[in-house]
């Protein structure tokens, strides 16, 4: 037996989440939002008691003037309501056509006001959302994105919840309450209990999870901010088990099963499904989780997939020669598609780098259930069968050796410039904080010069922006953000060699002190968490580097406690939440902590490119990735002196072949090689005298 047969086939199966926003999807089942609910006390309320309410605080105003606009406004669409059907004011609200959008209602309501109330517009609208704060009525999110009007927020604010109001502005401070970002955040929440009812403390993570799902739907770009979310927290009022941010949920997904990532690629196959899914699971144990979403990937989309899409009703894993071979050729590239200036899609052929690896994956799943079958014949021996894949088609000698050629060409063009680049990075952030302070001494709205450029300051106080000669905009505190990140990960990577996602996984308790047995001197040392080969290690800290990292965390203290934020970092390997911690790399976006990327620090690095125009011996750009920097590491301390097997240790690599692999053979460049070993050999005596001492 060799297979199942083409019965039993799920092609009504429902699909796995999308990888995009899964993890939105998981929270949302985990943390419903609360339903609006059609009757409750106020909504059940008389007209004279609701008028009533209106007399009281803290909707009572000593203004006589604006105490009669709001009774007449509320007794205006009261009675306007009172013609369609229901037993509550929300149920007659809802069945009137007002309900639908707030374009309807000004169309439905402003006939009816003129017409019949014989009331101002004006005064109907702000019944309306004197109604919407005593919790008289309950608008729906979607509605309110596009009702516009300034007066909604104080008025919630002063009238629902005043002292949870007031709490929360102690907590977050005057500066970021004020901000605009505060602004969108305040208004988010006070969304959020007009459509829910309650106040702060009832605010759930379903609530939150709802409003950022709808705000994406609606598509409202004023109203994109995760910050509320960030305040609520703070706050206190939300559960412990509760996801810590708002901000990359729409984006990542959680760990799937072995099933979903099967079934995200559509395997038609029932019998060939479950094979899929078994062998992940049999798998599983021994794998973290980047692996076996990569396998689970090759052996479904690139593998099974493939063939039932050109050999539909295939149910065998004996594959004839011709079908086999067929796979091969299409495997060997793919197209390539890139979206041309003009808007235009360029598509190319081109030779896919992992062929290799994915040929060697599938060979792999037929030998592991070859084996298998001699262990459990009843549940494996049914789908032995011989491997399509021979043993000689899974060398990648030749591979290996282009891609070597390639990454010591990296190293010979980019090691003698390495000082120069790192002087740009540098050079780059004093320059963007001169522009930043020359901004900062222009009062809001007045002219000044940079450069020889004319500018003028936006009047909003809270921000640091102006405009140039052509009206285009500034940003020159973000411009100063990402000079100083730049020159920050420059600095870290090339004094460390650490690979960027060590980088951006450092925290402050990442810096330690040992004493050396011997001497009893006090040595700084860096904790380097468990990434690729899931080893610990720990770095001997340069006095350069610790200047660097002084500066960070002067950077990042929070200026009213003087402690570094705690973040929950979020693993794009593993697919998990990492436990709190007082990350070095994280910024302020929009008010609210976040981790850097590692798109962003890639990014960055362009800019240092831009700014001293590197290009190499063909003329094009010279750009560093942040690898880059641990390669120039590694072989600047090795041609220096520094044994392998102690670049092996620094480097974390689990193999001292990978580690002697970062060298290049031939010889280094000589423009600037004195210099550079000169230094470099200072650098490579101190590691090794470290690691002969305490290792």
């Amino acid at each position: 037996m060799t297979g199942g047969t083409t019965q039993g086939r799920a092609s009504d199966r429902p699909r796995a989440p999308q990888a995009a926003g899964g993890a939105m999807h998981q929270a949302q089942e985990r943390f419903p939002a609360r339903p609006t609910g059609a009757r409750w006390a106020m909504t059940c309320a008389s007209v004279d008691d609701v008028l009533a309410v209106l007399e009281q605080p803290p909707f009572w105003v000593p203004k006589a003037h604006t105490r009669w606009e709001r009774k007449s406004g509320v007794r205006a669409v009261l009675t306007w309501l009172a013609g369609f059907p229901g037993e509550s004011w929300q149920e007659r609200w809802e069945a009137s056509p007002a309900a639908t959008s707030c374009q309807q209602w000004a169309k439905e309501g402003q006939v009816w006001v003129n017409s019949v109330a014989k009331v101002r517009w004006r005064y109907a609208q702000t019944g309306l959302l004197t109604l919407a704060s005593a919790d008289v009525l309950r608008l729906p999110l979607l509605w309110q994105f596009g009702y516009r009007t300034s007066h909604l927020r104080p008025l919630v604010e002063r009238t629902r919840d005043a002292e949870g109001v007031a709490r929360l502005r102690d907590i977050v401070g005057r500066e970021r309450w004020e901000s605009i970002q505060g602004g969108r955040a305040r208004l988010a929440l006070v969304r959020i209990m007009i459509a829910k009812g309650g106040g702060l403390a009832d605010i759930t993570p379903g609530d939150a999870f709802e409003y950022d799902t709808e705000m994406r739907k609606a598509g409202v770009a004023s109203c994109n901010t995760t910050l509320f979310y960030s305040w609520l927290r703070d706050l206190g009022t939300l559960p412990p088990d509760a996801p810590t941010t708002l901000r990359l949920l729409h984006r990542v997904t959680g760990q799937l099963s072995c099933e979903q990532l099967v079934d995200r690629h559509g395997v038609a196959c029932a019998p060939i499904r479950e094979l899929l899914i078994d062998y992940l699971e049999e798998r599983r144990p021994r794998l973290d989780y980047a692996t076996l979403d990569g396998l689970a990937r090759c052996l479904t989309r690139n593998f099974w997939s493939d063939l039932e899409a050109h050999h539909p009703g295939i149910s065998s894993l004996s594959l004839p020669p011709e079908v086999a071979a067929a796979w091969k050729e299409r495997m060997r590239t793919y197209i390539q598609r890139r979206k041309l200036p003009d808007g235009t899609i360029e598509e190319t052929l081109v030779e896919r780098a992992d062929y290799v690896q994915l040929l060697l994956a599938v060979r792999a799943f037929y030998l592991d259930i070859a084996r298998w079958a001699t262990e459990e014949p009843t549940r494996w021996g049914p789908w032995a069968a011989p491997s399509p894949i021979k043993e000689a088609e899974t060398s990648n000698r030749k591979r290996l050796k282009r891609t070597k050629a390639r990454m010591d060409q990296r190293t010979r063009e980019r090691l003698p410039v390495l000082e120069t680049f790192a002087k740009a990075a540098s050079d780059n952030l004093r320059h963007r904080a001169a522009q930043l302070e020359a901004v900062l001494a222009a009062p809001p709205g007045a002219t000044f010069r940079l450069g020889g450029t004319l500018f003028v300051r936006t009047k909003n106080v809270t921000t640091v922006n102006a405009r140039d000669e052509q009206g285009k905009l500034h940003h020159f505190a973000q411009s100063e953000h990402r000079a100083f990140w730049t020159w920050a990960a420059v600095e870290f990577l090339r004094h460390t060699g650490a690979r960027i996602e060590e980088m951006l996984e450092v925290s402050h308790h990442a810096m330690i002190q040992y004493r050396l047995p011997t001497t009893g001197e006090i040595v700084p040392l860096l904790q380097i968490a468990p990434s690729k080969t899931d080893q610990e290690r720990v770095l001997l800290v340069s006095p350069e580097l610790a200047d660097v990292l002084a500066t960070i965390i002067r950077r990042v203290r929070d200026p009213r406690t003087g402690a570094i934020p705690l973040l929950s970092a979020y693993d794009y390997e593993e697919r998990t939440w990492n436990p709190l911690a007082p990350l070095l790399f994280q910024w302020d976006r929009g008010g609210e902590n976040s981790r850097m990327t590692g798109e962003f620090i890639r990014d960055a690095l362009g800019d240092v490119l831009d700014f001293i125009g590197l290009s190499n011996s063909t003329g094009q750009p010279l750009a560093f990735s942040p690898h880059d920097f641990r390669r120039l590491f590694i072989t600047d301390a090795t041609r220096s002196g520094l044994p392998p097997h102690i670049a092996q240790v620094i480097a974390g690599h689990a193999n001292i072949n990978t580690a002697m692999g970062y060298s290049d053979p031939r010889e280094l460049h000589q423009t600037g090689e004195k210099s550079q070993v000169a230094s470099s050999g200072r650098r490579a005596e101190g590691l090794q005298r470290y690691y002969e001492l305490a290792v």
